[in-house]
């Protein structure tokens, strides 16, 4: 293939034409939106505009949005202050989440990468934790996990939950006040937005630890001066996001099932994000099939895309259970300009693929 079919939208997405709009008009013009003259007041405006767009987008009521520099970094603001010992993870977190709760009591999952809410409400009841953290979809699977009930859970028993939504908004509908967690982490390019922005979405009430002090930015919650053109590309991002429909994902799906039938497709019997398929190709390593179907014209990705370009065992598919299985599964995941003809010629470079290093042999589909 001459033009490369990009299926990689979990790793970032390219920039919406309405970020894109947002921050050519930000960047021509000049001002701190810290400072009160007039140049400083037109560049606040269109940090509250993103704000307010950002709220709209999330239903987030009178909830904080406090802007970071990324997703990891409103991870860790929310995580800030708070021990490892005195908190609960799931055992599919993404690793900004995980790493920095190293020593936490892990809350297992079940073979479909579903928190298992029994064991929850159990460690809850054992370990008294200050702060649970669990995240609205795997990166990885695109499994949607149940975070009502988790909140509920935690509400009954006093104790903060944090939410790891960057997987989430600009795939599904993300309703903040629905959710009824505390805490939520966001990322602009995952969405159609720039690379290097991030929001943290706080339950009005809720106390904050800062992870950066120093100028009293963004209410004192975050300091240092605002990315303003990306503020600006982060909200129109989220005002002109839409649902993802789960068609081109299902056709996939069923054309490599119908081609292959011993293909594995990770969390395939959960809720899930409509854009994202794990694909397990038995005895054929992830970075083996990531470096074919490149060269055959098709980015796709081994699990989450933050590992400094390094290609490793899943965590997340060992927690499902998945045993050397979860070192043979790329990540494809869509977005809303993929196209039926790019799905159909996926698909066949897959199988070409399968049926050239696959070691399982395909069968008759009952």
């Amino acid at each position: 293939m001459t033009v490369p079919v990009y299926l990689d939208w979990n790793a970032t997405t390219p920039l919406a034409p309405a970020a894109h709009d947002a921050m050519l008009a930000a960047l021509a013009e000049v001002g701190n939106p810290s400072s009160v003259h007039g140049a400083g007041r037109a560049a606040r405006r269109r940090v509250e505009t993103a704000r307010a767009q950002l709220g709209d987008a999330l239903n987030a009521g009178p909830a904080r949005i406090v802007f970071t520099g990324s997703g990891t970094e409103a991870n860790a603001a929310a995580l800030h202050g708070f021990p490892p010992e005195a908190c609960l993870v799931s055992a599919i977190e993404h690793d900004c989440v995980f790493a920095p709760l190293n020593g936490a009591e892990t809350i297992p999952v079940d073979r479909d990468g579903v928190v298992d809410l029994a064991a929850l409400e159990n460690l809850i009841a054992a370990k008294r934790p200050r702060l649970v953290a669990v995240m609205l979809a795997n990166n990885e699977t695109g499994v949607v996990q149940p975070i009502a009930d988790v909140a509920r859970l935690c509400r009954a028993a006093g104790v903060r939950l944090h939410c790891d939504a960057v997987q989430g908004l600009g795939k599904i509908a993300v309703d903040f006040a629905a959710l009824g967690v505390d805490t939520l982490a966001l990322s602009a390019h995952k969405l159609g937005g720039p690379q290097g922005v991030g929001a943290l979405v706080v339950r009005d009430g809720v106390a904050i630890n800062p992870l950066l002090r120093g100028g009293g930015q963004e209410l004192g919650l975050r300091a240092g001066t605002h990315n303003v053109a990306g503020i600006a590309g982060f909200g129109a991002a989220a005002a002109a996001a839409e649902p993802l429909a789960a068609d081109l994902r299902d056709r996939l799906e069923t054309k490599l099932r119908a081609a292959w039938p011993s293909v594995q497709i990770h969390g395939a019997a959960a809720p899930r994000l409509p854009n994202t398929s794990s694909i397990g190709l038995a005895g054929v390593a992830a970075e083996t099939q990531v470096m074919a179907l490149d060269l055959a014209g098709f980015a796709v990705s081994a699990g989450a895309a933050c590992s400094s370009g390094k290609v490793k065992t899943s965590r997340v598919l060992a927690a499902m259970g998945a045993g050397t299985g979860a070192g043979d599964a790329i990540r494809v995941s869509l977005g809303p300009t993929t196209t039926p003809d790019q799905i159909d010629a996926f698909a066949a470079a897959w199988v070409a693929l399968a049926t050239r290093l696959g070691r399982a042999q395909p069968q008759q589909a009952a």
